[in-house]
């Protein structure tokens, strides 16, 4: 999945350049007196024993992170092979029912009709041996619908329900209800999170999860289970992603891009890729809801293991705990914090110059950061249709269901690692460009071959580009705004990217109509990321601006073609020129 980022302080989105580094991790070498959250932190040990331990904590929520996302597609997912049921012929095979009673129709992608059925008397044609023919009269399903176990093992709240046919919009409205819960959830955890804390917000929003998802396996109709759902949306995302906030603010900037990677990397794609086989363990919609739900409420046991955002105490002008943590991390590191170090850094807090408190608001208000701040936003929800849409069309490929998820996902594991390791050499820019179009170019290529073996293929490459692509853009949209609406712009684009993600169920949707418009559309809505991507500047290895007119400096004196690393090249080759 991509990097995903709700409601950050703005210290959190730091992640590329340590502006002033401490050579020593004992030893003070600087004489200023000004002492910043980063030098201090760096003096307690930079990333030790403290912030491995504190790294490894945060798996559970990873773990319940993929399960409030994922949950419900498993539990909605249906047999796109299924047809009418009729109870007279059920001592005759699955098979020969089908081709007795269901009418040939050329239209229907697996070439019988899957929402009528012959009107006749079956017990008569049973005893007359008369074979029913197209001259006959159709009906809708009466008895609803028998499905293709070998595709959907288990029985989904759809088949029970029967929402197929004139109901086939029903998962799609359920899962874009869920989406609209995550964006209420997103406004509402975030405000608990700036206004009682980081471990508060942990612990509500897996609890609404663990609550509305028990809730869930009492549903009887589609608007119950909508309405549980909404609440289960409200806990995705903020479940895990603020307990990856505060791990960031634990590490030196200088290892948080690697970090922010590597956390998706092993925890996250982990967790995906097992999803599916807990999923055909549990074996019925029910227990899936059971499972997926339950351990979130361990959450409440978060304070006693996961310490509050030192960020968030500052801002609360709780020095004297934020700075405790601080020298909790130096214990464990086993390294001396200098009392002077401290009294400087306690100086330099109590001196800081409030900075104006501004919204995103003033972003639009700018004529050269609204343009970027827009592009940001359009660029991010492109990234996240691509990337939710990809799973959702996996049902398309005619190959084992279970299988291509976990490929699928398991691309988070290598993309994510590749991308901790080349996004400061090739920049944000590039990398979003070039992996959109490469994710645009599978995609369609998906739709459009016919062997089975050829489109998992494809569809595992198209999810490993979107997946850097989704990654660079969320690191990238954190280090161009400034300071002062950092944490409220990025939230804006997260929401943004909610927003979009309501709509990815419904080209999925498509495929009920025209069965390889849902993928060429999903490929074009990744180029059209990759071409707005090109109106943001780079940031790469470049300070994170402090102010407005910082921001507006870097956006102006952007290059169209610059590139880290050729960059880089050209001036050594001008040094050694000279």
């Amino acid at each position: 999945m991509s990097i995903v980022v709700t409601k950050m302080d703005t210290g959190c989105g730091e992640f590329v350049k340590d502006r002033n580094p401490i050579e020593t991790e004992n030893n003070v070498t600087n004489t200023e007196d000004e002492v910043d959250y980063d030098k201090l932190l760096s003096t307690a040990g930079k990333f030790g024993l403290y912030q491995i331990i504190l790294f490894i904590s945060t798996f559970p929520f990873y773990l319940y992170g993929v399960f409030m996302y994922y949950s419900q597609l498993f539990m909605t997912e249906v047999s796109p092979n299924h047809w009418c049921w009729v109870p007279e012929l059920e001592n005759m095979t699955e098979l020969e029912r089908r081709t007795l009673a269901i009418p040939l129709d050329s239209n229907a992608h697996f070439g019988y009709s899957q929402c009528k059925v012959y009107s006749a008397n079956w017990s008569e044609v049973l005893r007359t041996g008369v074979r029913p023919d197209e001259s006959w009269e159709t009906i809708p399903c009466q008895h609803g619908w028998e499905f293709n176990k070998s595709e959907i093992p288990y029985p989904t709240i759809s088949s029970e329900l029967g929402w197929v046919c004139d109901k086939n919009s029903y998962q799609a409205s359920a899962q874009a209800i869920f989406f609209i819960g995550s964006t209420v959830g997103g406004f509402i955890v975030g405000w608990i999170a700036d206004r009682f804390g980081r471990l508060p917000a942990i612990v509500v929003s897996n609890v609404i999860g663990c609550v509305a998802g028990l809730a869930s396996t009492f549903a009887r109709n589609f608007i119950e289970f909508s309405i549980c759902r909404f609440f289960t949306g409200m806990s995705y995302d903020n479940c895990m992603m603020m307990a990856y906030l505060i791990i960031l603010e634990y590490v030196a900037p200088q290892y948080r891009t690697l970090l922010s990677n590597l956390s998706f990397a092993l925890f996250y794609s982990a967790s995906a890729v097992a999803m599916p086989w807990i999923v055909l363990a549990s074996g019925h919609w029910k227990t899936i809801s059971i499972v997926t739900s339950v351990p979130l409420a361990l959450a409440v046991l978060s304070p006693f293991f996961i310490p509050e955002s030192p960020r968030w105490l500052l801002s609360k002008g709780r020095t004297d705990e934020a700075v405790e943590k601080i020298l909790t991390i130096g214990r464990v590191n086993k390294k001396e914090i200098p009392l002077k170090l401290i009294e400087q850094f306690k100086s330099s807090v109590s001196n800081a110059k409030k900075e104006d408190n501004y919204s995103a608001v003033e972003l639009l208000k700018r004529p050269t950061m609204r343009v970027v701040f827009i592009a940001i936003c359009i660029v991010y929800m492109c990234c996240m249709i691509a990337f939710d849409g990809l799973i959702r069309c996996l049902k398309q490929l005619e190959f084992d269901y279970f299988i291509s998820f976990s490929l699928v996902s398991f691309t988070e594991f290598p993309s994510m690692v590749l991308t901790a390791f080349i996004l400061d050499w090739t920049g944000r820019r590039w990398l979003t460009v070039v992996m959109s179009m490469a994710s645009c170019v599978f995609s369609i290529m998906i739709a459009m071959v016919d062997g089975e073996i050829a489109s998992v293929v494809f569809a595992v490459i198209a999810r490993f580009c979107v997946n850097i692509a989704c990654s660079a853009a969320t690191q990238w949209t954190a280090e161009i705004l400034p300071v002062s609406v950092r944490g409220s712009g990025v939230s804006v684009v997260h929401i943004c990217g909610y927003i979009a993600t309501v709509l990815s169920p419904y080209i999925a949707y498509l495929d009920t109509y025209i069965y390889w418009l849902p993928l060429v559309l999903i490929g074009c809505i990744a180029a059209g990321g990759g071409l707005v991507a090109l109106l943001i500047p780079e940031t790469a290895n470049k300070d994170m601006p402090q102010t407005f007119e910082d921001a507006e400096r870097l956006v102006k004196t952007a290059k169209f073609w610059e590139v880290p690393f050729l960059t880089k090249r050209k001036k050594k080759a001008d040094l050694d020129r000279s």
